[in-house]
This record gives structure tokens, sequence and C-alpha cells, in this order.
């Protein structure tokens, strides 16, 4: 729920070894999320270390590898790179941090497990469109206190969202170039500590549109995704409530409640060279009407994130693979 959360950003998706056969694949483009996630480095600048960190995690999602349209991939690619983000500090926030900074590139084609711009997740049931996954998500920490609607207010700790995610294909095209899909991901959430405290669940329907190999533009990816999100009371309350002491002229104690969390929709652009990856994103984020919009936590009701990052692959797996999604 937090506006900083990253899907672990390992582009894992399902294909067959091969000995170069021919057969038709479908591409996969890498550049979204709903939440973000982690990997970390630590910048030693004063009151930023923890916003330096998110910016990482949300870097390592958003930019980290992109599938090239082929029957025939290495198992694994391996790069690095360097991106530029502008993003609220969180759904709800006036303050924007604006960042420039490396990413890791990784792709790696496995049989089960795929982490894509969907998140991290295991393929337990595959039939005639249907895909029913178990899906990770992990939010990280976030520093109060550094603006005024949340001074003096306690810091958040580490999240994570763990449950099961139902994708639907609604319609593919028969060169898989044109896929629209139904996405219903359900997880429950808990903080990452000692000893972890469950935080309620949150659902996100949505729907992706992805479209590869653009008709002027050969080589590029388009994606589109758009949904609500709902969760429960506890969720809310982690992010948005005030508890009575921390309460103040300008900052009224308030109880979240559960119900709509706002809306989300997002484009991307990627292309994937011989030994080069650029893409970008843009998201729109609105909390309008959202359960939690009359607390003082929320700053703005609708914010707008952007980033672009180019990756250079350094290596790759002697090893072939038959990509299919």
């Amino acid at each position: 729920m937090q506006g900083l959360r990253l899907k672990f950003g390992i582009a894992i998706i399902r294909g067959k070894k091969s000995k170069r056969r021919t057969s038709k694949a479908r591409s996969v483009t890498f550049t979204y999320a709903e939440k973000e996630k982690c990997c970390c480095i630590l910048w030693k600048i004063p009151g930023m270390r923890l916003m330096k960190i998110r910016c990482f995690f949300l870097a390592a999602h958003f930019f980290w590898g992109a599938s090239a349209i082929a029957n025939d991939v290495p198992l694994w690619e391996v790069g690095i790179g360097i991106g530029a983000l502008s993003f609220p500090a969180y759904r709800g926030s006036d303050k924007i941090y604006n960042f420039l900074m490396p990413v890791p590139y990784f792709v790696y084609h496995g049989d089960f497990l795929k982490a894509d711009r969907h998140g991290i997740r295991g393929s337990l049931f595959d039939y005639q469109g249907f895909d029913l996954t178990l899906s990770l998500s992990v939010s990280p920490p976030t520093e109060r206190g550094d603006d005024d609607v949340s001074e003096a207010m306690p810091d958040l700790d580490m999240t994570a969202e763990l449950g099961p995610q139902i994708d639907y294909t609604l319609w593919c095209n028969d060169a898989y170039t044109r896929t629209l899909r139904l996405r219903l991901p359900a997880r429950a959430a808990f903080t990452v500590e000692s000893s972890p405290n469950s935080i309620g669940w949150v659902f996100s329907p949505n729907l992706s549109y992805d479209i590869s190999d653009l008709p002027a533009m050969p080589g590029w990816s388009l994606g589109f995704v758009a949904g609500p999100i709902y969760a429960t009371e506890k969720q809310h309350d982690y992010f948005y409530s005030v508890a009575p002491e921390y309460a103040t002229a300008n900052r009224p104690a308030y109880q979240a409640r559960g119900g709509y969390s706002g809306s989300q929709f997002l484009a991307s652009l990627s292309k994937r060279y011989e030994r080069v990856w650029m893409g970008a994103y843009v998201r729109y984020d609105t909390l309008s009407g959202a359960a939690f919009e009359e607390s003082s936590l929320v700053a703005k009701r609708s914010s707008i994130s952007a980033g672009f990052a180019i990756s250079w692959i350094l290596a790759e797996s002697k090893t072939r693979v038959s990509a299919e999604n």
C-alpha cells in the first residue's frame, strides 16, 4: 500500500531448454510494478539514508531486464545500468524526490518461477488462459519526520505481502504481440522484523495490456496497467491512522477504515538491442475517494512518478531456452 513498493525485479519466465528449436513465443516486458521492492545501497548523507535505499529499491524494480522477442534466448543475462527517477515520498505525500543512480539488470528464464513487473511468483496452475500463481512483494522501511505532515511520528518497518494471484488472458493475437490480461492478486501483509505483525490484506485487481514490436517502432514494447486497490482496515491503519498521542493542532487524531485505496494507471516503453536495454515508465496515482482520504497524512490526492533507465548486458548463459511467456 505504501507509495514506494517494489516487486523483486528479477525477470524469471517459464522456458524449456532447447537446441535452437523454433516455435512461437510470447514476449514480456519488465518495466512495471504496483508495489515496490528490494536490493540495497547506502549513501552516507545525513537524514537521507532510508530514502536512498527506497529509491534504489524502486529503480531495481522498474528497470530490471526485459525479455527480447525470441524463440531462442539465453537462460540468464546480467548487466548494469543507470536510471533516473522522480516520485513522491509515499502515496499521498506532497514531497517529491528526484534521483540518479545505478540499477541492476538480471534476466532468468526458468521452468517454474517467474518474477517480472508483476512480482516474484511461482506458477501453480496454468490451463486455457488461467494462471494461478503465488506472488510476493516487499516494501522497504519508511522514515517519517522529514516533512511537516508526519513530524515526530514513528518510522514504518519494512513490510511484505504474500498471497495467490489469478491471471486470465482475455485476448491475444496469433503472434502473441498483443495481449490483454485480467490479474487478481490478493496478499496478506505483515511487518518484517524479529516479531512480525499482521497488517491486513491487499487486493489490487487490474487490467494489463502489452504490445510488442510496435508497427512504427520495430523492436519496441509498450505496456499499460490500470486498476483499483482495496485493503483492510489494518492495512490502512498502519500507514494513515494518527494515534491520539501523535495528534497535533495541524494533525488531528484519525482512525483509518478499510475499503477503497485509490487507483493506479501506468504506461511503460522499452527496447532491447543486442547488448543494451532501455526503458521508461510514467505512473499516475489517485487517492480520490479512498477510505483514508480525510487523514491528515494525505497531503496530496494525486501524484505522478516517472523514470528512465539504460542498461548494458555484460554476460549471458551459453545455455539456450525456448521462452513461452
